[in-house]
C-alpha cells in the first residue's frame, strides 16, 4: 500500500495528498506534519517503511469539505485520491487514483465555495511589455480574455479579483503577485496556437471571430495554460464553456484597488462586510444574483445603452411592482453552479433534486416578469428552453434522494426494473422467508420445518433429525447440529446470492444509472446556464428596484455632455445608518471642474466627496441614485486618494503610500475622470506638504483636466481659484458656541474661515489642560502670521515677488543674478527650499533698507 501511495504522491508532489482508506482520508510523512499544523490534527506513527515509522494524520471522509475549505483558505492545493476498486475482490491494495485537485482557484462545491462570490482562476502570459490575460470561473463555466500593458495589470487584478494566478515558471513572479496564491506552470503550456485550438474545441466552433477573439495571441497563450490547469485539477477535459467574452480596457469605468477600498464598495475600511455599498444594494434572494450584482458594481459599463436598458427595466418593475417577481425567485437553487457541476460530472444527488424542483418553478417565474420592457422580455424568453432536461429528471430521481451517491436511494422506484428487484429483495427478505417456509412445509409434510438465516452460514432450511427421512432430493446438507440438520435448495441459494449482495449490487446499479443520467443531461446544460444567467439578472434588477423604492432614489440622466450635476445628493450607505441625512448639491461642470473644499474635520468633506463618486458609479451601473436629480456625463475612471495608511511589510511610510497613490492618479487621470483628493500632503512638513498639494492640484487642473474634488486644511490653497479659471471654493459649514461646535454638514460656496481643529480635539475627549495650551499656542501663531511683513506669493513667479519687495535697483540685480545662476534641475527639494528662504530673507532686508 505504501508503494502505491508513494507512486501517486510522486505524481502530485506539489499538492497535499488526501489518500482514501475506508472511512478516512489519510496523509503521510511531510503532508501529515503540515496538515496537522494547519488543521490541528493529531499525528500518529504506525508500522515502518524503509526502516522508519510512518507518520500519518487523517480526517473523516464525512467531514472532508470542512477541512478542504480551511486548507484552501490558507492557500493550499489538495489532491483527492479515491478508492475506485472493490476491497472484497482486490488481491493487493485497493485500486486508487486522484479524482480531482482542489486549489484556491478551482473550487467547485459549496462546502469550499463562498456562495455569493465567484472563485476566479487567472492565467497571465507575459510577452515583452504586454500581457495576455485569461480567467475562468469554473463553477459557472464562464471564461474571459483580455490583453493589456504591463502597467495596467494592477487595475486588471482589482477588476478580476483572482483567487489564484497562473504564471510561467521560467520568469520571476512580479512583486505585484506576491500576496496572491500564485502557481507557476511550465512555459510550454503558454502556447498561443494551442490555446486558440482549445478555445475552439471548448466552444464547439471552428473560428473565434464571432467572439471577437481573433488575433489575440497573448490572451490565447494565457488561455492554453488556464485550460490545461483546469483539466489537470478536474481529472478530465473541460466540457463546452458556458460563455466566452473579450474584455477591453475601455469597456468599463476603471476602479483601481484604492478606489474600491476608499469608497467601501465591498468591505469597510476595517475589512468588515457591512455597511458597504454592496450590503445596501444586495437584496438579492438568490446566490447567483448576489454574485452578478458584485460584478456589475465592480465593472460599471461605459456603454450607456447597457445602463439605460437596466434603468428602463428597473422603472418598469417599480411601476408594476417587483414583489411578485421577487417572491417567485425566492428559494430557487443555484442553477448556474449546479449546471456547471453537471457538465463536469461532479454534481451530487441533492443538487440534481434542487435543480429539478427549481426547473418546475420556472414557468411561475416567467409569468411574474412584468410586460412592457424589452430587457425583461428577453430575460423571460431565456427561461423557456430550460425545461428540456426536466422530463429526464422527473421520473428518474427520488423525491428526496440521499445526500451522496454512495448512500444509495437516489433513484425513484419504477425507474429501473433491476434496481427495483434488488431493493425489493432487501425490503421483502422476511416475507420471502415466511412464504417459502409455508410452501416447504406443505411440500414436504414436515410441520416443524424452519427457514432461517445465520450470519456465519447464511440462509438454511432446518429439519429435526426425526424428520430427516422426509427431506426431498433437491435438499443439500449445509450444516449438521446435535438435534437437527440444515439444508440449502437451489431456490434458496439463488435467493441468498441476491439477498446477501443486494445492497452492494443496488449501489453498483445506481452508480451505473447515475453515469447514464449525467450523460443524458449534457445536452440540456447550455439551456440551464442561459436560464441561470437570466434568473440572476432578474434578481439584481428586482433588488435595485426594491432599493430605489425603499430609499426614494431617482433615475439619473446619462448625458453626453461633460461633467456631473447632482442636486440634493445623499450618501447611499450613510443615509441608511442615520436618522436624518443632510443632502448636498455637487455641480462639477467644465466651468467648475476643480473644487477646493475646506472645513473642519468631522464636518462631512469626505462623505460629500464619496457620495458624489458613488452616485456617479451607481448611474453608470444602470441603477437609480440617491438624489433629487442627477445628470452624469461621460466617465472613464474614478480615482481616490483618501485616508492615511502605511505599508510596514513593504517598507513604505504613510507619506510614501500617499505619494505613490497620488502619482498613479496623476499618470492615469484624464478629462473624463472623477478624482477625489482628500488632505494630500499632510504626512510631511507644512511647507513640503503645501507645495506638493498645490503642485498636484495644478497638474490635475491644467494637465489632466479632470473633474476634481480637492479637500484640504491648507487655507493657502483657497487662493487657487483666483489664479486658475474653471475652479472654485467650497466649504462645509460649522457653528461654534460656548458648549463647543455644531457641524451643519452643509456644503456652502466659498472657503472656510477656520479649521476648528481644537474644537474637534475637545469632542474627541482631549484633556482640558492640553486644550488650554493648544488655544494659547494657536493664538500666538495666528498673531505672528498677522504681524508678518512679507507673504510668500504661492501662485506668482520670482519676478513678481521681487517687484513686491520694492527693492532698489542694486538689490534687484543681486536677486536676479542669484536666480540666474541657480540650476534648479540639480537641487534637491530641501536645497530648493533653503534657497527660497535665503532669497526671501534677502528681499525683506532690501525692503527694510529702502
Amino acid at each position: 500500500m505504501m508503494q502505491q501511495y508513494l507512486r501517486i504522491k510522486a505524481q502530485h508532489a506539489e499538492h497535499l495528498l488526501l489518500y482514501r482508506m475506508g472511512d478516512f482520508y489519510e496523509l503521510f510523512y511531510a503532508d501529515a506534519e503540515k496538515a496537522a499544523r494547519l488543521l490541528d490534527l493529531t499525528l500518529t506513527r504506525r508500522g515502518q517503511s524503509a526502516g522508519a515509522p510512518i507518520v500519518m494524520a487523517g480526517v473523516p471522509a464525512q467531514a472532508l469539505d470542512n477541512y478542504l475549505a480551511k486548507l484552501v483558505r490558507l492557500g493550499e492545493s489538495v489532491a483527492i485520491c479515491e478508492q475506485i476498486g472493490d476491497p472484497a475482490t482486490s488481491k493487493g491494495p485497493v485500486e486508487r487514483r486522484v479524482e480531482r485537485v482542489v486549489t484556491p482557484g478551482t473550487r467547485l462545491h459549496d462546502g469550499v465555495l463562498d456562495e455569493r462570490s465567484d472563485c476566479v482562476l487567472l492565467a497571465v502570459a507575459p510577452m515583452r511589455r504586454e500581457l495576455g490575460l485569461a480567467w475562468l470561473v469554473l463553477s459557472s463555466g464562464s471564461l474571459r480574455l483580455a490583453q493589456c500593458r504591463i502597467e495596467e495589470l494592477p487595475a486588471w487584478l482589482a477588476r478580476v479579483q483572482p483567487a489564484e494566478v497562473l504564471w510561467p515558471a521560467d520568469q520571476p513572479v512580479p512583486e505585484l503577485l506576491q500576496n496572491l496564491p500564485t502557481t507557476q506552470r511550465p512555459p510550454w503550456q503558454f502556447d498561443a496556437s494551442a490555446g486558440a485550438a482549445q478555445l475552439q474545441r471548448a466552444l464547439g466552433v471552428l473560428d473565434l471571430g464571432a467572439f471577437g477573439a481573433v488575433g489575440m495571441t497573448r490572451a490565447h497563450a494565457a488561455a492554453a495554460a488556464l485550460l490545461d490547469y483546469a483539466q489537470h485539477t478536474q481529472g478530465r477535459e473541460i466540457p463546452q464553456l458556458a460563455e466566452l467574452q473579450v474584455e477591453r480596457w475601455d469597456d468599463c469605468v476603471q476602479l483601481d484597488a484604492n478606489a474600491r477600498r476608499n469608497l467601501e464598495l465591498f468591505s469597510t475600511l476595517r475589512g468588515e462586510p457591512a455597511p458597504t455599498l454592496l450590503s445596501v444594494l444586495d437584496g438579492c434572494v438568490t446566490a447567483a444574483g448576489s454574485r452578478l450584482l458584485k460584478s456589475w458594481l465592480g465593472a460599471p459599463p461605459r456603454d450607456r445603452e447597457v445602463a439605460r436598458a437596466r434603468q428602463r427595466a428597473i422603472d418598469c418593475l417599480l411601476r408594476q411592482g417587483p414583489d411578485e417577481l421577487q417572491s417567485s425567485l425566492r428559494g430557487l437553487a443555484d442553477l448556474e453552479r449546479i449546471a456547471a457541476r453537471v457538465a463536469l460530472l461532479q454534481v451530487r444527488p441533492r443538487e440534481l433534486a434542487a435543480l429539478r424542483d427549481s426547473l418546475q418553478r420556472l414557468p411561475q417565474v416567467a409569468a411574474s416578469v412584468p410586460e412592457g420592457d424589452s430587457l425583461l422580455a428577453q430575460l423571460r424568453e431565456d427561461l423557456g428552453p430550460a425545461q428540456a432536461g426536466l422530463q429526464i429528471l422527473l421520473p428518474a430521481l427520488h423525491a428526496t434522494p440521499a445526500l451522496n451517491l454512495r448512500d444509495g436511494g437516489v433513484f425513484a422506484d419504477g425507474h429501473d426494473a433491476e434496481l427495483d428487484e434488488l431493493r425489493a429483495i432487501g425490503r421483502d427478505c422476511g416475507s420471502f422467508l415466511v412464504a417459502m417456509e409455508e410452501r416447504e412445509r406443505e411440500r414436504t409434510g414436515i410441520a416443524n420445518l424452519r427457514v432461517l438465516y445465520n450470519k456465519v452460514h447464511g440462509f438454511a432450511i432446518e429439519v429435526t433429525r426425526g424428520q430427516a427421512d422426509k427431506v426431498p432430493a433437491d435438499y443439500r446438507r449445509r450444516q449438521t447440529l446435535k438435534g437437527a440438520e440444515r439444508y440449502i435448495t437451489p431456490e434458496l441459494k439463488a435467493f441468498e446470492d441476491k439477498a446477501l449482495s443486494a445492497q452492494e449490487r443496488a449501489l453498483a446499479r445506481e452508480r451505473v444509472l447515475w453515469e447514464e443520467l449525467l450523460q443524458q443531461l449534457q445536452p440540456a446544460v447550455a439551456s440551464w446556464q442561459r436560464a441561470a444567467r437570466a434568473l440572476a439578472r432578474l434578481d439584481v434588477l428586482v433588488a435595485l428596484a426594491a432599493c430605489a423604492r425603499t430609499w426614494d432614489w431617482i433615475c439619473p440622466e446619462l448625458s453626453t455632455l461633460p461633467g456631473l450635476e447632482i442636486r440634493a445628493g445623499r450618501h447611499p450607505v450613510v443615509q441608511t445608518q442615520v436618522e436624518r441625512f443632510v443632502p448636498n448639491d455637487c455641480v462639477l461642470l467644465p466651468a467648475s471642474r476643480t473644487q477646493i473644499i475646506t472645513g473642519p474635520n468631522m464636518g462631512g468633506k469626505s462623505t460629500f466627496m464619496r457620495q458624489t463618486a458613488l452616485i456617479a458609479l451607481l448611474a453608470c451601473m444602470g441603477s437609480f441614485v440617491p438624489a433629487a436629480s442627477a445628470r452624469i456625463g461621460p466617465l472613464d475612471a474614478i480615482h481616490t486618494r483618501i485616508g492615511a495608511s502605511d505599508d510596514v511589510a513593504g517598507g513604505r511610510s504613510t507619506f510614501m503610500v500617499e505619494m505613490s497613490e497620488a502619482a498613479q492618479i496623476l499618470r492615469s487621470a484624464g478629462p473624463d475622470s472623477l478624482v477625489l483628493m482628500d488632505e494630500i500632503g499632510r504626512g510631511t512638513s507644512t511647507f513640503d506638504g503645501l507645495a506638493l498639494a498645490l503642485a498636484i492640484a495644478e497638474h490635475l487642473h491644467q494637465r489632466c483636466r479632470s473633474h476634481t474634488l480637492f479637500a484640504t486644511h491648507y487655507f493657502e490653497i483657497t487662493d487657487f481659484p483666483r489664479h486658475h479659471p474653471q475652479s472654485l471654493n467650497l466649504h462645509v459649514g460649522a457653528v461654534e458656541h460656548e458648549a463647543g461646535i455644531v457641524f451643519l454638514h452643509e456644503v456652502q460656496p466659498g472657503p472656510a474661515s477656520r479649521s476648528y481643529g481644537v474644537q474637534v480635539a475637545q469632542l474627541a475627549g482631549m484633556p482640558a489642560a492640553v486644550l488650554r495650551e493648544a488655544r494659547q499656542r494657536l493664538q500666538a501663531l495666528q498673531q505672528a502670521q498677522a504681524e508678518s511683513l512679507a507673504q510668500l506669493d504661492l501662485f506668482g513667479g520670482a519676478q513678481s515677488a521681487a517687484e513686491g519687495a520694492q527693492a532698489p535697483p542694486g538689490a534687484a540685480e543681486q536677486l536676479l543674478d542669484r536666480l540666474a545662476t541657480l540650476d534648479c534641475d540639480q537641487l534637491s527639494p530641501r536645497q530648493a527650499l533653503e534657497q527660497l528662504y535665503e532669497l526671501s530673507a534677502q528681499a525683506r532686508a532690501a525692503r527694510e533698507d529702502a
